[in-house]
């Protein structure tokens, strides 16, 4: 179950939260994380542009691709910003929120086919998000301003229904 929100790109989805695939019946897939509750929003620094893109769960967004992941921050020094923005959505009295926001940087050098992120890092803020965490101390301000400007138009309800700390850290300054 999920909203939609059109876009010139393609059509975006916003996961919310879909069945229990356990139905409580304690056997496969008990313990394992589910992350059906978890979209993943690209932030592009470069056009100013956010939007949904599911295929970055995997590591297989439009961005990630094609480009080889350098270790250091410092190999790629022409490298244009991301952030992979991991959203949570949870219920509180009936109504969906976003519970947990958490972003992680990426670096690409499309020209050069060079890349970095550090994965312990977006390991990291995934597991941030799924828990309820809001780690977005590490974005410069334009990037937040972008992020929350898209979370409120894409769900103004949702947005109205989130934390003040996360409103707070992401409100027009």
């Amino acid at each position: 179950m999920g909203f939609n929100q059109s876009s010139n790109k393609k059509r975006q989805t916003f996961t919310i939260i879909s069945d229990d695939s356990t139905d409580g019946h304690g056997g496969f897939g008990i313990g394992s994380i589910n992350l059906e509750h978890m979209s993943s929003v690209i932030v592009d620094t470069t056009k100013e542009e956010v939007y949904v893109d599911m295929d970055a769960m995997h590591a297989r967004s439009s961005i990630e691709r094609r480009v080889k992941y350098m270790p250091h921050k410092e190999d790629v020094p022409e490298g244009l910003l991301y952030w992979i923005v991991w959203v949570t959505v949870e219920y509180k009295d009936d109504l969906p929120y976003y519970a947990g926001v958490a972003a992680s940087e990426l670096r690409v050098d499309r020209p050069n086919k060079r890349a970095y992120k550090s994965m312990p890092e977006h390991v990291s803020h995934m597991e941030g998000s799924l828990k309820g965490k809001i780690i977005l101390e590490h974005m410069d301000e334009k990037s937040k301003q972008l992020l929350g400007q898209f979370l409120k138009e894409f769900n103004p309800e949702m947005w109205k229904h989130s934390s003040e700390e996360l409103r707070g850290i992401l409100e027009d300054k």
